[in-house]
This record gives structure tokens, C-alpha cells and sequence, in this order.
């Protein structure tokens, strides 16, 4: 098994990242942080095109940042949980850029980062990564109409609607041009393996992703690359995925909760917006390190992060008939790099 992380031929920066979101995720503690919000249909007739038009949206902030125009990308690469990523391939249609879908359930703002930065570090000098979800396509695809009134288990996860975009790039000159005294860098990548613990609640997404979140820090702390002092960020745990991540690592001997936070549980103000035991969803990662985690690192707030995507690798059908939900857990290693010392034009 490879348990040693994958390191960038070259350095790779996160030079941009643009966020949008819709009116939960606005009205909560994280609110002021976001590029921008909508009603939640975003000027479209049906929540899947609103959906893609997030996804149009979060790239053109993240270009637009970056400076950056169509020619100036090499890849883009982008995923969502509406069937086939229609959500993707319909939001950047617009975009003339080589296209890569992804599925990686609620790890796929993790898996584009992932790639992109392996991308990066060999052919290309700059990609996108984009992801998006949307709480109503989710419900109609994955539970029942919105109509239905169904009522959540405490377990269950409200799904972000919102759209996160991140430009990856080589060149140092990208870097040096970027706001902010720090420059994200990623270090290194470990993409995830599939863990199934036999969890067949699609009400509890936390317990069926919890064990490949477990499985991907210990095969880093086997590798010998498990920082004490790196903030871990988990993507959508919530609550109950949280607690279970702590007892899993804790029978091997590794304590993280005075270093972890999980996106699921700073994105909602829990009690008043009744999202029970936190957020979900492919948005609810990217918004959360393009708003706040990166922002925060360039600022020198934070230092080091251990960003693992977390997905549950399900569908309808799966659920359907009984079948256990396997989960996986990407992990992409990011530093606040000095932007005074990265040397212009070293890997132009």
C-alpha cells in the first residue's frame, strides 16, 4: 500500500480561491467571509441551474482575483453530487478550458486540489479546482422532495449550498502577485483508500466517513509526516463523525482534538439554524478554506493545515437495497509559504 504522501515536483501555490453561497450559509458566523450570496435559486427556474451557476460564479471570482483570463489555465478540473456532476459540466460550459469531472462525494474539494496540484507540479502551470452542492438538489436526489416535510434524525447533516473555486499554480510569480504577507503552499498530497465499517444509516454520513478520516491520518502518521503543531481539518464530519475520529485515533494512540476542527461545524450557528449535527456537502469544505482557512493563512493566523476531504461514496440505488456506505478521506498539506521569500520567476 503506498503510505507515503505524494510531494510536488516543484513548488505549487494556491494563489486564489473564490466562495458563494446561499442565504443559510450567509446568515451564519462565517457570513462576512463569502464572495458572494444569493437567494439560493441564483436567477435560475430550477435548483439544479442554480446550482451550475455557482459553480460559473466561484471560478470567475477565483480568476478574477488571480488576474487571470481562460487562455492563462491549462486544466480545469471540477465535481459535484448531482448525478453525472451535470452541476460541473453545465456551471463551466462557458469556460473554454480542458475539462476533468471528478466524483468524489463530499471529498471532492479535497480530490481537486489533489490532482490539481500533481497537475501542476508536472505538465501544467496553473489549474482550477471547483466543486459545488446545493441543500435542495441533495434533497431531491438523495432523500425526498422538499414537499415531503420528512423530519432529520439528530445525526443527519444539513447540505451547504455553495460553490468553492481555488486557481493551483507553479509559478512564482503568481505567488509574489498574490495579497497578503503569506502565500498558501501545498506541501504534499495522500489520496485516500476506500474504508467501509458496514455503516448502512444515510442519516449519519458522519459514522461511515469517520473511519477513512481515521485511516488516512494514521497512514500519514506511518509515513512519518503527522505535524504535532498543523491544524487537521476535516471536511463534514459534524458532531457524531467528529467524536467518532477522536475514538478511532485515540485507541492508536493519537490525540487530536486540541488541533482539530471540522468545516461541518463552523459553516452554521447549529441551534438556531437547526442543522442538527452540522453541515455537509461538496460546498461545505471549499467555502470554508477558500473563505476563512485561507484567508487566515495569509495573514499568518495560521500556519500549517492537514486538510482532509471527507466523502461518503454512495448513490441512490446503493442505499436502496441495503448496502453499506464506504467512505474515503483525501488529505492535501498546506503552509503559510513568506511571500518575501519566494524567489520570482524560479519555476517560470
Amino acid at each position: 500500500m503506498q503510505n507515503k504522501p505524494f510531494h510536488p515536483a516543484r513548488r505549487v501555490f494556491i494563489t486564489s480561491a473564490g466562495s458563494v453561497v446561499g442565504h443559510k450559509e450567509k446568515a451564519g458566523p462565517l457570513g462576512a467571509l463569502f464572495d458572494f450570496s444569493g437567494d439560493d435559486r441564483f436567477g435560475k427556474d430550477s435548483w439544479e441551474k442554480a446550482e451550475a451557476e455557482m459553480q460559473r460564479l466561484a471560478l470567475g471570482i477565483a480568476m478574477r482575483k488571480a488576474e487571470l483570463v481562460e487562455g492563462d489555465l491549462d486544466l480545469l478540473v471540477a465535481g459535484d453530487l448531482v448525478n453525472q456532476c451535470v452541476s460541473s459540466s453545465y456551471g463551466l460550459l462557458g469556460y473554454r478550458i480542458p475539462f476533468l469531472g471528478l466524483f468524489g462525494a463530499c471529498s471532492t474539494c479535497a480530490e481537486g486540489l489533489l490532482l490539481a496540484t500533481l497537475a501542476t507540479a508536472s505538465v501544467c502551470r496553473r489549474c482550477a479546482a471547483v466543486t459545488s452542492s446545493h441543500f435542495c438538489t441533495a434533497e431531491r436526489q438523495f432523500r425526498y422532495p422538499l414537499e415531503y416535510g420528512g423530519q432529520r434524525t439528530p445525526t443527519a447533516q444539513w447540505t451547504v449550498t455553495g460553490s468553492g473555486a481555488f486557481i493551483v499554480s507553479s509559478r512564482t510569480c503568481d505567488a509574489v502577485r498574490t495579497g497578503g504577507e503569506f502565500v498558501p503552499e501545498i506541501l504534499d498530497v495522500m489520496p485516500g483508500c476506500i474504508v467501509d465499517r458496514g455503516i448502512t444509516d444515510a442519516a449519519n454520513m458522519g459514522a461511515a466517513m469517520a473511519p477513512a478520516a481515521a485511516d488516512t491520518i494514521l497512514r500519514y502518521r506511518d509515513s512519518g509526516s503527522l505535524q504535532g503543531d498543523a491544524l487537521i481539518v476535516t471536511g463534514d464530519l459534524g458532531a457524531e463523525g467528529s467524536a467518532i475520529l477522536y475514538d478511532l485515533l485515540r485507541a492508536e494512540g493519537v490525540e487530536i482534538e486540541n488541533h482539530h476542527t471540522d468545516c461541518g461545524l463552523r459553516i452554521y450557528r447549529r441551534d438556531p439554524a437547526d442543522a442538527h449535527a452540522g453541515a455537509s456537502g461538496c460546498g461545505c469544505s471549499a467555502v470554508v478554506l477558500a473563505a476563512e482557512l485561507l484567508e487566515k493563512m495569509k495573514s499568518g493566523e495560521i500556519e500549517e493545515i492537514l486538510f482532509l476531504g471527507t466523502g461518503a461514496l454512495m448513490n441512490t440505488a446503493a442505499i436502496q437495497q441495503g448496502h453499506s456506505i464506504p467512505g474515503i478521506a483525501h488529505l492535501v498539506r498546506i503552509r503559510a509559504a513568506k511571500r518575501s521569500e519566494i524567489a520570482d520567476g524560479q519555476n517560470d
